[in-house]
């Protein structure tokens, strides 16, 4: 699968130095947190979130299953991460729930 990752836009975190991976079907979306914030090399108390669509995806869920829900027309799936701004998450909406 192939994911573009991008830094949002008032987000204090340090830029990526890679934006294009391919990423395996079988990795979690909490696994591909731990290859962002190793990529930005970011300390570990500091906190980094991504998103989908300024949706804030589980960290259990797979990446098949987030990139087959949100993938775009050109095949990519966009994401973008973020860290804390004022106590707040910049960008943060609330995943919907998919369990059946």
């Amino acid at each position: 699968m192939q994911v573009i990752v991008e830094k949002a836009e008032r987000s204090d975190i340090p830029d990526i130095d890679k934006k294009k991976y391919l990423v395996p079907a079988d990795l979690t979306v909490g696994q591909f947190v731990y290859v962002v914030r190793k990529r930005i090399k970011l300390s570990a108390e500091k906190a980094i979130f991504i998103f989908v669509k300024n949706t804030l995806p589980p960290t259990a869920a797979m990446m098949s299953a987030i990139y087959e829900e949100n993938k775009d027309e050109d095949g990519f799936l966009y994401m973008t991460y973020s860290g804390l701004l004022a106590g707040e998450v910049v960008g943060w909406k609330p995943f919907p729930d998919t369990t059946p």
